[in-house]
C-alpha cells in the first residue's frame, strides 16, 4: 500500500480562513436516478421504509475512504454500489459493484489492502469485492438483514451486525489459490462462527481498537452507553476451535453489567468498562488517528468526546439538529463532524476545545460525513441533490 502523505496540522486560529478556500466537487450517479420504488432501514427504529421516489437526496446511505484516500466508496437504498476517483468526478471514470438485490447499509475497506471492500446489505448478505478486478471475491449470507460492518486493524476479522441485534464473526485467511464468482475462495477463506445474539442491545456501530490483532470491541446501545469488551470472547480452547459449538453472548443488561457466565465452556463477551455517554440511543463511533479521542454520535443531537486514557468526556458539541448518524474526525485528529439527517449545514469542531471552527452550508441534511484519512482536509458528504460531494476536490488554497 502506498505511504502516507506527511502533512503539517493547520492550527485552529487559521482554519477558518483556509478552509473557506476549499471548493466542491460533485459526483452524480444517473443511473440511481428515476422513478422506482427504494427501501431502507431506518437507524433507530430499524423498521425497514419504502421511498416511492425520484432519487432522494437521502439515498446514499454510507460513504468510506480507502486507506489511502485515493478511493471513495458509496452505497445507497437502491442497492448501488460505486467507487469514485476523487480526482475524476464523472461517473464514467467510477465502477459500478452489482450484486446486492437490497439496499446497501454499510460498506468499510479493508484497513490493510487499498482495493479491498466489504459491504453488508438488508438482502441478508456480506460481500467482498475486488475493487481492481471489478468482482465480487465471496459473498456470505448473514442470516438476515445486514446493518454494519466493521474491519479490524490487522484485516484479519470483519464484523458484521444484523439487523435483529445479531454479530457475525468473519475470519479472513489470505492463503491458498483464487478461486472466481460470488463462491468463498481459497485467496479469502472465509469462516462464519456461530451467530452471537446480543440481547437488547438495539446494536448500532461497532469498532475494533485502531492498532494491531482485534483485542477491543466497542458496541452502541439503545440506552445511551457504549460497552467496551474483550475481543475475542473467551472459551475453553477444545471447544473455541470447534465450529460446531453455538457461541451465545451473554445478555448485556442497561445498566452495563453482564449474566453470570454459564458453567459450560461457551464464550461471552467480557464487558470491560460502560461509557453512559448519552441519554438516548448511541448511533455512531469514531476513533481520532491518534486513538486519543472517541467520538460517540447519539440520537440526542449531541456528541461526546471521550479521553481514551480515563475514559472520561471531556466535551459535548451541541451543533447538530438531529441524531448523528456518522462521526469523523479530521487526519491529524484536530477535527471532528458530524452528520444528521435532520437540519441543514455541516459544522466542523475543533477537538481541544469544541469551539466551532467552520461550517458547509448545504441545501439538505447530511447524514453521511467522512474526512479525508490521509493529509488532506477534504470531507465528504451526502444528502444534497446530485449525490455525493467533497470539499476540497475541485481545488483551494488548503
Amino acid at each position: 500500500m502506498a505511504p502516507m502523505t506527511p502533512r503539517k496540522s493547520v492550527p485552529k486560529d487559521r482554519f477558518p480562513t483556509l478552509f473557506a478556500t476549499l471548493k466542491t466537487q460533485t459526483y452524480h450517479d444517473p443511473l440511481t436516478r428515476g422513478p422506482g420504488s427504494h427501501t431502507y432501514v431506518d437507524f433507530i427504529s430499524k423498521v425497514t421504509v419504502n421511498l416511492l421516489t425520484t432519487h432522494q437526496p437521502c439515498s446514499i446511505r454510507t460513504i468510506a475512504w480507502n486507506p489511502t484516500g485515493h478511493l471513495i466508496a458509496t452505497g445507497s437504498a437502491d442497492r448501488s454500489l460505486r467507487i469514485w476517483n476523487p480526482e475524476k468526478p464523472q461517473v464514467k471514470n467510477s465502477t459500478e459493484l452489482r450484486g446486492h438485490t437490497g439496499a446497501v447499509e454499510r460498506v468499510a475497506w479493508n484497513p490493510t489492502k487499498e482495493a479491498e471492500l466489504a459491504s453488508v446489505s438488508s438482502d441478508g448478505t456480506c460481500r467482498f469485492w475486488d475493487v481492481r478486478s471489478k468482482t465480487c471475491i465471496a459473498s456470505l449470507p448473514l442470516g438476515g438483514e445486514g446493518l454494519t460492518v466493521a474491519w479490524a486493524s490487522d484485516g484479519s476479522l470483519v464484523l458484521a451486525g444484523r439487523k435483529d441485534d445479531t454479530l457475525v464473526p468473519i475470519h479472513m485467511n489470505s492463503e491458498g489459490p483464487p478461486t472466481v464468482g460470488t463462491s468463498l475462495p481459497q485467496s479469502l477463506q472465509v469462516q462464519r462462527h456461530s451467530r452471537w445474539i446480543l440481547n437488547k442491545l438495539e446494536l448500532m456501530a461497532t469498532l475494533f481498537n485502531p492498532v494491531g490483532p482485534p483485542t477491543i470491541l466497542l458496541l452502541t446501545t439503545g440506552d445511551g452507553a457504549v460497552q467496551i469488551c474483550s475481543w475475542p470472547p473467551p472459551s475453553d480452547p477444545t471447544i473455541t476451535n470447534n465450529p460446531s459449538v453455538n457461541r451465545s453472548l451473554p445478555v448485556i443488561s442497561n445498566s452495563g453489567s453482564s449474566t453470570p457466565s454459564p458453567p459450560t465452556s461457551s464464550p461471552s463477551l467480557q464487558p470491560l468498562h460502560t461509557l453512559h455517554a448519552h441519554t438516548s440511543a448511541c448511533v455512531s463511533l469514531a476513533m481520532s488517528p491518534s486513538s486519543r479521542y472517541l467520538a460517540i454520535g447519539g440520537s440526542d443531537a449531541l456528541i461526546s468526546l471521550y479521553d481514551t486514557h480515563d475514559w472520561i468526556c471531556r466535551r459535548t458539541l451541541s451543533s447538530i439538529s438531529g441524531s448523528v448518524k456518522s462521526v469523523s474526525f479530521s487526519w491529524d485528529g484536530s477535527y471532528v463532524v458530524g452528520g444528521s439527517d435532520e437540519g441543514t449545514g455541516i459544522d466542523i469542531a475543533h477537538a481541544e476545545t469544541g469551539e466551532v471552527v467552520a461550517r458547509i452550508e448545504t441545501s439538505a441534511s447530511a447524514p453521511c460525513v467522512s474526512w479525508h484519512p490521509n493529509g488532506k482536509y477534504w470531507i465528504a458528504y451526502s444528502g444534497d441533490a446530485g449525490g455525493l460531494k467533497i470539499v476540497g476536490a475541485a481545488g483551494g488554497g488548503m
